[in-house]
């Protein structure tokens, strides 16, 4: 069994390397990749990004995989396993929003923001994540300076055609796990308690997988083991 670490396509893969060094150091399989950048993809972007990251977890092996995503790559979960030939037998979601089969990323986003993005787009391309939040509130979130700036240094412009794109029809595989970090994610967090999945706290914030690494890699342990037993018996 292996863990496929999904960072959010907002961000770069740096948001999971501390967890994935974790879960190794524990004795778990675990990898962290990169998705294909936004602006690299011209179009028809959830099956792109699903086949390129299909291809890159094939390339290092085929054993069983949970799907473990943050944030956005929860929508881009059910295609990723879609497009995977190696069984998916789990999917554990991190402060993720959850699938949204048919409808695009901005008819699921609350008002407000959904006006501030598209009215702050330009030239069909919104602003780095980093810009979406209000002064302060990254320093907060990321103190030490150094780390941050490695943050930082992996986004860019996003193309608003991405959230603009509806998302395929697809249901996420196997027996499903969510971990919420932030008070942010509670609605999504008791939509997959409603379907009857396992429903972890940890009181931390949204960027806790590069902050607290080791407080979030013990729970996706235990989630991957649960689901295991699930699967297995």
């Amino acid at each position: 069994m292996r863990l496929i670490l999904l960072h959010s396509p907002l961000l770069g893969p740096l948001t999971w390397q501390g967890v994935a060094q974790g879960l190794t150091g524990r004795g778990l399989a675990a990898v962290a990749p990169a998705w294909t950048p936004l602006t690299d993809i011209s179009g028809d972007f959830y099956a792109t990004l699903a086949k390129t990251m299909a291809r890159t977890i094939e390339d290092v092996g085929d054993d069983p995989v949970i799907l473990v995503a943050h944030s956005g790559a929860g929508a881009l979960a059910p295609a990723t396993a879609q497009a995977l030939s190696v069984p998916v037998i789990g999917t554990i979601l991190v402060d993720a929003i959850l699938p949204h089969p048919s409808l695009s990323w901005l008819d699921t986003a609350p008002p407000a923001l959904r006006q501030d993005l598209t009215l702050g787009s330009q030239g069909g391309e919104l602003p780095s994540w980093d810009a979406w939040w209000p002064p302060g509130a990254l320093d907060r979130l990321v103190p030490d300076p150094a780390l941050r700036a490695s943050l930082l240094a992996e986004l860019g412009p996003l193309p608003l055609a991405y959230f603009e794109e509806p998302a395929p029809p697809g249901a996420l595989s196997g027996p499903g796990g969510y971990l919420q970090l932030s008070g942010a994610y509670e609605d999504q967090a008791q939509a997959a308690r409603d379907m009857g999945w396992r429903v972890r706290r940890l009181q931390l914030n949204h960027l806790s997988p590069l902050t607290a690494p080791r407080e979030v890699a013990g729970m996706i342990q235990a989630l991957s083991r649960e689901i295991a037993v699930d699967v297995h018996g």
